[in-house]
């Protein structure tokens, strides 16, 4: 098996905040003040979309450098619902100054559909927890 990431997150403030260490940086996560964090950074669904945004900026970019396209300044703008039966949805909207033709938006939405982190959500992710070893 292939290691792409890794991150440790440990708590690092009064209630919920907690500090993420991963690809040497250190972030900040926590929940808005209304339901007890102190909103000292995002909050987890969020740091999804800006996850899954990234790697969409990120994908469309390099796909368009080898195209040789100007796609000018992407905007990807997401939101994350849940409907009462429990599903969730997100809504993701490309947006550019530069001027594209209709052959090239559908180019770019078909590539968005497949970048690596919208893969891996639409394919679902196995999780196993497990207690540390005791030393």
């Amino acid at each position: 098996m292939k290691r792409i990431a890794s991150a440790i997150v440990r708590p690092t403030g009064p209630n919920y905040t907690q500090s993420i260490e991963t690809g040497g940086f250190t972030l900040l996560s926590d929940e808005p003040q209304g339901v007890g964090g102190q909103n000292a950074g995002p909050a987890p669904y969020s740091l999804l979309l800006a996850s899954l945004g990234s790697c969409t900026a990120i994908t469309l970019k390099m796909y368009a450098d080898r195209k040789g396209w100007d796609i000018g300044r992407l905007k990807v703008s997401l939101t994350l619902s849940k409907d009462d039966e429990g599903g969730t949805f997100i809504d993701r909207t490309l947006d550019s100054d530069a001027r594209l033709d209709g052959e090239q938006w559908l180019k770019l939405l078909e590539i968005a559909s497949k970048t690596p982190v919208t893969k891996t959500l639409l394919a679902g992710v196995s999780i196993t927890t497990r207690r540390a070893e005791v030393a």
